[in-house]
């Protein structure tokens, strides 16, 4: 057998493998050997069938599935032993032309490589670096949530600014079906205004985009994905099924130990305390959040290479349960690309800084994460016994294993994109940071 790459450009290339009868007879006489026993024709008794009737009925289909086994095994050697490091899996050439009964059968197989690049983690930038402070304005908000959260619910006929709404978020396109308690003062103002006056079992439709402050706020509300909230812009019913007034909750001690556990929060100056190292802890994340996002955006723009497009392309109509057609694997690569780009960065850097992730690393991440889950649903002081036992149950699904490893890497990357991006750090209220975020 001859195999050769003919270069189309930096990176496509076509793999042509000439195949002889010499690589495939042996196992073809074999096979007709084995079918002789079984073979029946009309005429002759089973097993007494002459081979020459037995190649001729068996023997092209017998030929063509011991070549292709040849081919496939040929082209999984050359591709391991050229090293080389594709993009989407390689794409067999159609030749209408192609005959199985010549001496000499040539097979082509169309491939996309990944790109040769450079990357500079430390070039010039204009990358900023948050961290995001609780003023007294957002502290003094969360009091009073706090307060009415724990307050006594008043009964009102009709929507004031002040009131708190129960009902349910729907969009059936997106597949939004939420119920929910919210204060009006949560939405945007303009929002907000659209909810004073009404009463129980009006719907009022509001647009996703602007909705809240932050997008996040979706998450919580409509229960969209991380993925999804920033710039969802599709319309909502907001269905009302109770009004609610607050008489305000006193701040006691006993709403302290009920908050934070028994001695913890002992003054409203603790709790002012408390509430802004929360808040500036998730802060925190999302700064963390936007800076990875925001160098990720910078290394796609300065970090220039080609990749295989058009082959990208047609190897996208032939993946997945439903077949594309040329126009749908258009939208998809236009799409995907921009993640594509970044996922050969993310390789790249990994590889220069000498990232690797270990199962401790994997653990370690799991273990942290579930903490602050059981954290947020009241469990502040689980043992190592309940903690490890919800990671063992989480490490056990290997989709979570692989979302998980994704956040690893991200976290990791970040801890080299701080310190090697060598970004401008800004001191902003939350609020501020919100507008740098969105343009708001």
């Amino acid at each position: 057998m001859d195999i050769k790459r003919v270069a189309t450009d930096a990176v496509t290339e076509t793999i042509v493998m000439t195949v002889v009868h010499m690589d495939y007879k042996g196992q073809v006489a074999k096979r007709i050997n084995e079918k002789m026993p079984l073979a029946t024709v009309k005429g002759f008794r089973k097993g007494q069938v002459p081979k020459d009737l037995v190649e001729k009925q068996y023997g092209k289909a017998i030929k063509q599935e011991e070549v292709k086994k040849v081919v496939d095994l040929a082209l999984e050697r050359f591709i391991q032993s050229e090293r080389l490091n594709l993009l989407g899996t390689p794409l067999p050439k159609e030749n209408e032309n192609f005959d199985w009964d010549a001496e000499e059968l040539t097979f082509e197989y169309e491939i996309g490589l990944v790109p040769n690049f450079e990357i500079n983690l430390e070039a010039e930038n204009n990358i900023v670096k948050y961290i995001v402070t609780a003023d007294d304005k957002l502290i003094d908000g969360q009091v009073e949530r706090i307060q009415k959260q724990f307050g006594k619910a008043i009964p009102q006929e009709v929507v004031a600014a002040d009131s708190d709404l129960t009902g349910t978020f729907s969009n059936e396109e997106k597949g939004i079906n939420n119920t929910t308690t919210i204060s009006v003062s949560t939405f945007n103002k303009a929002a907000g205004d659209q909810f004073i006056g009404k009463k129980v079992g009006d719907v009022i439709a509001v647009s996703t985009k602007g909705l809240f402050e932050d997008d996040h706020q979706l998450m919580d509300y409509l229960k969209v994905a991380h993925d999804d909230v920033h710039g969802l812009d599709v319309e909502v019913n907001f269905t009302i099924e109770a009004i609610n007034g607050a008489e305000l909750a006193e701040l006691n001690q006993e709403l302290f130990d009920k908050l934070f556990g028994e001695g913890k929060v002992a003054s409203l100056e603790d709790l002012k305390a408390k509430i802004k190292e929360d808040a500036e802890a998730q802060f925190a994340q999302q700064a963390d959040q936007k800076l990875l996002l925001d160098v990720q955006d910078f290394l796609i723009e300065s970090t220039k290479f080609d990749l295989p497009a058009e082959f990208l392309k047609k190897w996208l109509q032939t993946v997945g349960e439903k077949k594309l057609s040329a126009e749908e694997a258009e939208v998809e690569y236009a799409r995907s690309e921009k993640g594509l780009r970044f996922q050969l960065i993310e390789g790249k850097a990994m590889a220069q800084s000498n990232i690797q992730i270990t199962f401790e690393d994997l653990k370690a991440f799991t273990t942290n994460a579930i903490k602050q889950q059981m954290a947020q649903f009241g469990q502040t002081n689980p043992t190592d016994e309940e903690v490890q036992g919800i990671v063992a149950r989480v490490l056990s699904n290997q989709e979570e294993v692989k979302r998980l490893s994704e956040q690893v890497v991200a976290e990791k990357l970040l801890e080299v994109f701080k310190e090697k991006a060598n970004p401008t750090t800004k001191e902003v209220t939350y609020e501020e940071f919100i507008a740098a975020s969105y343009g708001e």
